[in-house]
């Protein structure tokens, strides 16, 4: 195969999962659900992107909310979305499903007239199809006629370009209008019209992937066999018949009598908790495998690996394992509490090189300002929306633009719920990087603001937010008092990961050991000792690089897949933070600065004292990020 910008095009569904969260009932009994994205070739093109290759998919959306969710989430996971047109009158198409046990997976599509069948033969675009290695179609986009017919011609520019045909038969009966909507979860009924359909496209297939109940209607014939050789008739194609729990047969040649001679590859242990997503996983894995021209056995051997670790998980494309993940579990043969962990790091968001965060979270420091000048503290939300309204204004200049890109410096900013509520309306979908504590301010031990169980509070949150809690910890803390506060971090991170949300914890050692230099350092080490690993770390200035060094080196050992730190100012003037941003210039690990008091404190308390108006603070407060984020560049360049 030749060199071409991607691997694969995906053309056909592109959906809204909602996955009930209640497992072992009825659908009627379903209270809550989690979204996904669905639809077999969108999960598939964030399965084969996830395993390294290059992505894209060719399909139709709404002018809507869903829509925009499923085009932003592809791309988020690397996938190409240029085939992706939207439609101005059709909604996005929506599944919902239910797990009920091992074998029943109840679920309804909401796909009439919805807007990946609308996608026509006019929409498709030669020169995409051209820039891939392989197109990858499926049955249900031959169940209308105008599908049909998009379809039918992105094989023949597939075909003029010399790009490869996948064809994923993906027969949902339902879909076909055979049966009743109640009847998702039906995998087969006999129909000779759909079985002429699907045969219509094998001459021009190189792959063909399918269950045996879509082997019976690809071939006309409900024997396995006989509907092989049916399909061998009309293609020369690699046939591969997927079995479940038993693995898969893959047929490069004639039919055999005895389907054991054809190439068996047995499937891998695993305990069942959701099939729907199996043979998307299947066909990820599979196509990892075929497109680095890997031979058949082997291909075939990491379909089975990627189908058994989805159907071990709950939704079927946040279920698709990352390439570093899927090589652990093809040396450890089964899905543990580390395998998930390794799943939930390696198919994070890709973050962006550097934060520039404004921290306003702050509550009782505010109260004590706002009391000290007898002002109410309603007030406190007054003042937090003056310095999101400065945090705008700075964040517009060019040094700052303001878009969450991988690769770039972006604005951040930490605000609470408390007083911050409006603020966190405001900012939401704009592409920033926030954060949001749940630590109850000042507790010592560490104890959560809201409810004692944190993952009832952050179930509640959106997605992008992260969850920081602050802890002051020391390594020599009394055993009773380290033993309480690492139990709430433990509780804290389980709740993170359940929700799938990154964690954020700001180490500050007690006043007595603040500034000791082997304080944080020491904090860190006990805490990794605990199996205390977030996402994120934020932490006091340190003054020198060898500092630096120690607690880069601690975290590069204990947990390679660690975002970095952010540096947090303590309320230091600005030519201490300059001196602790050059000193961690050499640190790999270093991200940015999440810094507070430092720049609005001064125009907080001229603000609650009357002496300095809206404008004033908003102008004061945007002059001092830019003096932070100016220092922050200049060390930025000094290390590059």
């Amino acid at each position: 195969m030749t060199e071409r910008p991607l691997d694969l095009i995906c053309l056909g569904r592109a959906a809204v999962d909602l996955y009930g969260e209640q497992v072992g009932g009825r659908l009627e009994d379903v209270q809550t659900f989690a979204k996904y994205v669905g639809g077999c070739p969108a999960n598939i093109a964030i399965g084969t992107a996830r395993l390294g290759l290059k992505s894209g998919v060719i399909s139709r959306v709404g002018d809507e909310q869903m829509g925009r969710f499923v085009v932003e989430t592809l791309a988020a996971e690397g996938v190409e979305t240029a085939g992706i047109s939207v439609d101005p009158q059709r909604l996005t198409a929506l599944v919902i499903l239910g797990i009920r046990d091992r074998d029943s997976f109840p679920h309804i599509f909401y796909r009439s007239d919805c807007a990946d069948m609308a996608l026509a033969a006019e929409q498709i675009d030669p020169a995409f199809v051209a820039s891939a290695r392989a197109l990858l179609v499926t049955g249900t986009h031959l169940s209308r006629p105008g599908v049909e017919a998009a379809s039918k011609a992105a094989l023949g520019h597939a075909r003029a370009a010399g790009t490869q045909v996948v064809f994923d038969i993906d027969y949902r009966p339902v879909l076909w209008g055979l049966t009743g909507h109640a009847a998702g979860e039906n995998r087969f009924i006999a129909d000779p019209g759909t079985s002429q359909r699907l045969q219509s496209v094998l001459p021009d297939c190189d792959l063909v992937v399918g269950t045996e109940e879509e082997i019976h209607i690809a071939g006309g014939v409900a024997e396995t066999g006989a509907a092989l050789r049916r399909i061998r008739e009309l293609t020369d194609a690699v046939l591969v018949v997927k079995r479940g729990a038993q693995g898969c047969i893959v047929f490069d040649g004639e039919i055999p009598e005895d389907l054991e001679a054809g190439l068996v590859q047995r499937g891998r242990p695993v305990e069942v908790f959701n099939t729907l997503g199996a043979g998307d996983g299947f066909m990820s894995g599979f196509l990892s495998g075929w497109l680095r021209d890997r031979p058949l056995d082997d291909c075939a051997e990491l379909g089975n690996a990627v189908g058994a670790l989805v159907v071990s998980r709950h939704g079927c494309a946040p279920a698709m394992p990352s390439r570093e993940e899927l090589a652990q579990f093809r040396t450890s043969g089964r899905p543990d509490a580390a395998l998930d962990r390794l799943h939930r790091l390696t198919t994070r968001r890709t973050p962006p090189a550097e934060v520039a965060a404004l921290a306003f979270d702050h509550r009782s420091q505010l109260e004590a300002i706002a009391e000290h000048h007898g002002a109410p503290v309603a007030r406190i939300a007054d003042f937090k929306l003056l310095i999101a309204r400065a945090l705008e204004a700075a964040a517009g200049d060019a040094a700052c633009p303001g878009a969450l890109v991988p690769g770039a410096l972006v604005p951040g900013a930490l605000v609470d719920e408390r007083y911050g509520e409006a603020v966190l309306a405001r900012w939401a979908g704009r592409g920033w990087w926030l954060a949001r504590p749940v630590e109850l301010p000042g507790s010592r031990p560490l104890a959560f603001e809201t409810d004692p169980n944190p993952g009832l509070a952050l179930r509640a949150w959106p997605r992008e937010q992260v969850a920081k809690c602050l802890v002051f910890y020391d390594a020599e803390d009394p055993a009773e008092l380290r033993a309480a506060q690492e139990a709430k971090l433990l509780q804290l991170a389980e709740a993170c990961a359940e929700t799938g949300r990154e964690l954020l914890i700001e180490v500050i050692p007690p006043e007595a050991r603040r500034g000791a230099e082997d304080a944080v350092a020491g904090a860190l080490t006990a805490l990794y000792d605990r199996g205390i690993a977030p996402d994120w770390w934020k932490l006091p200035p340190a003054k020198s690089p060898q500092a630096w060094a120690e607690i880069t080196g601690i975290i590069q050992a204990r947990d390679p897949h660690c975002r970095g730190f952010l540096i947090l100012g303590l309320s230091a003037a600005p030519a201490a933070l300059k001196r602790s941003f050059d000193a961690a210039a050499g640190s790999p690990l270093c991200r940015g600065f999440a810094i507070g008091r430092s720049i609005f404190q001064p125009a907080a308390e001229a603000w609650f004292a009357g002496e300095l108006d809206d404008a004033g603070a908003i102008a004061a407060i945007a002059e001092n990020y830019r003096e932070i984020l100016a220092l922050w560049q200049s060390r930025s360049a000094a290390a590059s």
